[in-house]
């Protein structure tokens, strides 16, 4: 199957669910049969729609090539800006495309958990932590999401030992869903006298948030532990108990919350971190048993796998899994991630449309 026949066969899939949608009996039918014909005519309107914008850019492009032929000096670089721009949106719509095409994952439209946290190299390591965590909150912003901190550590050099923070917004997960793992940074720091680069790393575990629904956390499973909050200055630190350690008890995985100066929200805030840490590993646990679906994804995600390295005397930002390098770190360090970001998406789903659902790109 080509792509253009899944387009026109999906067009009139998204016509049979608006009528269904028109003539639904709100008083006797299945409001979850509405729910999910809902959801499909929003993802077969978005595919159709991107599809049709994908075709005028492409459109545009080919006038664009043709001006060039005829057109003078001055108009040609003013013709050759547009068409770069025209070539970007192509590639975004093109992996906007092909990612809407796959099957829908189960936590598509989730909002998502952000963990960032030191690896190799001490200081220089925290203070690329603090330099990640600004980029994925810039980025966010772009997209128009909503970033909440829920903990966060600093270090005397201005770095930050660990920060955790929600992104909530549409997309936020789908498009964040691949930076989970080690990144690696080559630069020389400030504190290096004699000029030489040193490579640290960092970990990133995205999460999609759990709700109560996705995973329940039994009382009975529980032990929650108060401490005394520590860190910087504050008139709070260290004057009453108000950090929360919840445990898991049959996993022992445990999560630590001391951000807030109330002990009833850092409890809260460890209870989110902890269920959707733990529907991370009970969905990989159900991929391990889908093994054409595990050898179709071309990253895992797993924390442990070095996924893209940052390297600042090159400007280049290198994703290992992809064998994609852009030449553009100090944008991209600025929140200025669709390129990166689309590349990625564009290339996962080329691999598996055509694995999963013998579509050819």
């Amino acid at each position: 199957m080509d792509l253009e026949s899944y387009i026109v066969s999906s067009s009139s899939r998204l016509q049979e669910v608006e009528r269904a949608i028109s003539a639904f009996d709100f008083e006797k039918g299945d409001q979850n049969k509405y729910q999910s014909l809902n959801r499909e005519y929003q993802k077969l309107k978005t595919l159709v729609q991107s599809w049709a914008d994908y075709r005028k850019v492409q459109d545009d492009l080919i006038g664009n090539h043709e001006l060039l032929e005829e057109a003078d000096d001055d108009l040609k670089e003013l013709v050759k800006a547009d068409m770069e721009q025209l070539e970007h949106e192509e590639q975004r719509l093109d992996g906007e495309i092909k990612a809407l095409i796959l099957p829908t994952h189960p936590n598509e439209g989730k909002d998502v958990i952000v963990e960032i946290r030191p690896g190799a190299g001490g200081d220089e390591a925290a203070l690329f932590v603090a330099d990640l965590y600004r980029m994925y909150s810039k980025y966010a912003e772009n997209q128009g999401w909503k970033v909440e901190v829920m903990d966060l550590s600093e270090t005397p050099l201005g770095g930050i030992k660990s920060v955790s923070f929600t992104v909530r917004g549409d997309g936020a997960w789908s498009r964040l869903r691949f930076e989970s793992g080690v990144h690696r940074v080559q630069r020389i720091p400030a504190t290096e006298a004699q000029g030489r680069i040193h490579t640290s790393t960092v970990t990133v575990a995205v999460l999609a948030e759990a709700q109560e629904v996705d995973f329940e956390l039994k009382p009975e499973e529980l032990r929650i532990d108060v401490f005394r909050a520590s860190g910087h200055g504050g008139q709070c630190v260290n004057t009453t108990d108000s950090a929360v350690r919840v445990t898991h008890l049959p996993t022992g995985m445990f999560v630590a919350s001391q951000q807030e100066k109330s002990q009833h929200r850092n409890k809260e805030i460890a209870m989110r971190i902890l269920r959707s840490r733990l529907l991370q590993i009970k969905q990989e646990e159900e991929d391990k048993k889908n093994a054409e679906e595990r050898r179709s994804q071309v990253g895992t995600g797993d924390r442990s796998e070095r996924i893209r390295t940052y390297n600042y005397p090159q400007n280049r930002v290198s994703d290992h899994r992809f064998e994609l390098t852009l030449y553009d770190l100090t944008n991209i360090l600025e929140g200025n991630m669709d390129e990166l970001i689309g590349q990625i998406r564009a290339i996962d789903a080329n691999r598996r449309l055509s694995e999963e659902l013998g579509i050819d790109m």
